[in-house]
């Protein structure tokens, strides 16, 4: 099968699966602003980002050994499956220890069993469906996707409907939905014939572990730039702005949720192609593609954002709106420093991929402490798009050595430039904003459709 279309078609059947998951659980914040408080959501969000910044730690980051050593034909199934699985249980053993610090922590103190659990069965059902993308079955892994997402809403509605739990209730859903998973994904895939207690290959373990662990303070100074900026906004604007401030967080996640479909597809491709003479021309029209796609619902997110907030959330709820621009700019960088990260992916260079993050979680952290007494909320959200920018623009100069990729540097800096005007032009609510914000989004529809025109004649061909 032709590579392009191998790619659109991964693309097409995780996104059965990770669209229905991701953007139906999205709808669900309609729920959750009715039933939650601002500061409620406010807590919430910091279980679940504690929660998120702990499961790398506990699990060696091992997932990520997982499909990377999956995906190479020459390790046995049996000794990557059994490596992850012992590598989780053994890590959430020592990890008890941290038990008496959680217990201590300012709005999550009362938590701390529920972020136990929390991270456990996220770690297990990162484990087994990571694996069975490794084994390439992606009919498999779009299905549990689909049966997550059903799982979650029912539980969601159980919880905090009709049982009435608050933000225990949040955290329970998240929590059955992750078990059964893992039990649905057991019995379908009959992962158990996978453990072995003696693997054939001591060095496929450790070299999991030399991939993985290097993994570890990448993913921790990700999360930092990504959240870090949730808990300072709440030590100094208090947990009622940081709920308005996890909200507008959702909005710039439709985004995500694009990238995340295409990610997982494209790093399936990325490996296949490693050794091929084209890659360099394949990776550089992808990019293009990718990039354009992104850029372009980027400003129509921005140009929507108003809408969108008044239709999705609770009237309460409604201010967040004027944070989602900066953070749909950040999350838009996210995504194309990623994309370079799957270069790293590749060759294996896990090292560099924590270097790029931890110089833009500094600056992150740097940033939040200056622009957010000054600034306000969007002061972290303006922090997080400079953050992610630097990383962008390092892991750019950086792949070079290994896939020069033809970034096409005047396209994306003008794309930049029109959504910082479109970004501020709403913030500030100019006069004829609207007006303003749309013919910057047909500037940037007229700039990058000459790339998605291209990619779709050659998908068509």
């Amino acid at each position: 099968m032709n590579k392009y279309r191998t790619l659109i078609y991964n693309t097409f059947i995780f996104a059965l699966g990770t669209f229905s998951s991701k953007l139906l659980v999205f709808f669900l914040l309609p729920l959750y602003t009715r039933v939650l408080t601002n500061a409620d959501y406010g807590v919430v969000d910091l279980i679940v980002q504690t929660a998120n910044l702990l499961i790398p730690m506990m699990s060696l980051g091992i997932a990520n050994g997982v499909i990377r050593f999956g995906l190479d034909k020459s390790n046995s199934s049996s000794d990557v499956f059994s490596a992850g699985l012992f590598t989780i249980f053994g890590g959430f053993t020592v990890f008890l220890v941290l038990w008496s610090i959680l217990s201590n922590i300012k709005y999550i103190s009362g938590y701390t069993s529920l972020i136990y659990i929390f991270i456990l069965m996220s770690s297990l059902r990162s484990l087994c469906s990571q694996f069975i993308r490794s084994k390439q079955l992606v009919r498999l892994y779009s299905f549990d996707g689909v049966l997550s997402t059903i799982t979650t809403i029912a539980f969601n509605i159980l919880y905090l409907v009709v049982f009435k739990l608050g933000i225990n209730g949040y955290i329970y859903a998240i929590i059955s939905s992750d078990f059964l998973s893992v039990l649905f994904l057991f019995n379908a895939a009959k992962l158990q014939r996978f453990i072995k207690l003696k693997p054939r290959k001591k060095s496929t373990f450790v070299n999991m572990i030399k991939y993985s662990v290097p993994l570890i303070p990448s993913t921790i100074f990700w999360w930092i730039t990504n959240v870090s900026d949730r808990y300072i906004v709440a030590y100094m604007l208090g947990a009622e702005a940081n709920g308005l401030y996890a909200i507008s967080y959702k909005i710039p996640t439709l985004i995500t949720l694009l990238s995340s479909i295409f990610t997982e597809a494209w790093q399936l491709s990325a490996v296949s192609e490693k050794d091929t003479e084209y890659r360099e021309h394949f990776f550089t029209n992808v990019f293009k593609a990718y990039s354009s796609l992104v850029f372009v619902s980027a400003s129509v997110l921005i140009l929507f954002t108003k809408v969108i907030t008044k239709v999705l959330v609770s009237s309460a709820f409604y201010a967040s709106w004027q944070y989602v621009p900066f953070l749909v700019m950040a999350t838009s960088f996210s995504c194309l420093a990623t994309f370079l990260g799957s270069i790293y992916f590749v060759e294996k260079k896990s090292n560099l991929s924590l270097i790029t993050t931890f110089i833009g979680a500094l600056i992150n952290i740097v940033l939040n402490f200056i622009l957010i007494p000054n600034f306000g909320v969007n002061g972290a959200g303006f922090a997080t798009f400079v953050s992610y920018g630097a990383v962008f623009v390092l892991r750019s100069a950086n792949t070079r050595k290994f896939i020069k990729i033809n970034f096409s540097s005047k396209r994306l800096i003008s794309n930049t430039a029109i959504l910082i005007v479109q970004s501020l032009t709403m913030i500030f609510e100019i006069r004829h904003w609207i007006f303003y914000g749309s013919i910057c989004f047909i500037i940037m529809l007229l700039i990058n459709s000459k790339d998605l025109i291209a990619n779709a004649r050659r998908l068509i061909k």
